[in-house]
């Protein structure tokens, strides 16, 4: 048995890490100026030496095994610019990270070919996406960050992690944030956060530490798959207030690892009692680090994915 040679182009950063705590070698394209996809390891990136940048051009002669797809972008056009025809012919993987648009039961996925595995982050999104004869699926999350790190919640506040909040509107509940933050303290990190008063860009690898001070992770996002962000928080032992939408429900229960609800009030409420008894948020911040352990560990993510990469290559691979 011997490491797999993996090509993927970088789409989200903090999923690449993740993806790469498996032992292989992989490969990340680059182009100049680095458009989306080719960005390669990425700026001051944390992941492991064996993952390497290789120019767009030089990926053709590279004796992959295996090809993993993130976007409509990465299937449709970018595999047919830089990749040889027998190597279009490699075991695929389409990693879905999103729930279905326009429409969640009647979209169909880009990809539609029993020859191709789709692998879904969420069995919300493995359900109502329809992907014809493509074969799915479900690896759920995990987040590689600072397994030291935890949440100190000393900060009298929420906050809301997302990247160009307010453009993306009220698919992630931008109006909802707005509302809320009229009522209780919170802020917000994130792309362009700046811009709406919040604390701007923060670098993967300090972000955590800086959220883990707030006192909750406020998540109001209606339609999405799961968040990394709440991933995230639970991890570090941090309590989330969420909707109560798509996968959401299967991974927090109210009261326990924190709050989450339809009713925008109520979880308007749920906030401010947080707020003002800190030792809860120190109780539900523990049960979520407890849970995160159990279902988003590190260990079970890169067995389940070793299990699909066997499968897809059909052949043995290493597991650590």
């Amino acid at each position: 048995m011997r490491p797999l040679n993996i090509l993927i182009w970088h789409i989200h950063g903090s999923y690449l890490t993740g993806i790469t705590q498996t032992e292989h070698n992989w490969y990340v394209p680059t182009k100049v100026g680095s458009p989306e996809g080719y960005a390669g390891r990425g700026k001051d990136s944390t992941m492991p030496g064996y993952v390497r940048e290789v120019p767009a051009e030089e990926v053709r002669h590279l004796p992959l095994d295996l090809i993993i797809f993130q976007t409509p972008q990465n299937y449709q056009h970018d595999q047919y610019e830089i990749l040889t025809e027998t190597q279009r012919q490699l075991p695929r993987i389409y990693l879905e990270h999103n729930a279905p648009e326009p429409h969640p039961v009647f979209s169909k996925h880009p990809v539609n070919d029993p020859n191709v595995l789709v692998v879904h982050v969420t069995h919300f999104n493995r359900l109502m996406w329809d992907c014809g004869r493509t074969r799915t699926r479900v690896v759920e999350h995990n987040v590689a960050i600072d397994p030291d790190l935890r949440y100190s919640g000393h900060l009298s506040q929420g906050i809301t992690v997302l990247n160009e909040f307010k453009r993306r509107g009220r698919m992630v509940g931008f109006d909802l944030y707005e509302q809320a933050r009229q009522r209780v303290p919170l802020t917000t990190v994130g792309m362009k956060s700046d811009e709406i008063g919040g604390l701007g860009e923060i670098h993967y690898r300090y972000l955590h530490q800086r959220v883990a001070e707030y006192r909750f992770l406020f998540s109001p996002m209606r339609y999405t798959s799961l968040p990394l962000a709440v991933v995230e928080a639970l991890t570090i032992g941090m309590p989330v207030v969420a909707l109560a939408t798509t996968e959401i429900p299967t991974v927090i229960e109210d009261g326990v690892q924190g709050f989450i609800s339809n009713d925008p009030e109520v979880l308007i409420e749920r906030m401010q009692f947080l707020i003002d008894h800190p030792e809860e948020a120190q109780r539900m911040g523990a049960n979520a680090r407890k849970l995160a352990q159990d279902r988003f560990g590190k260990e079970r993510f890169v067995r389940d994915w070793n299990a699909v990469f066997a499968e897809v290559v059909g052949r043995p691979v290493m597991m650590f």
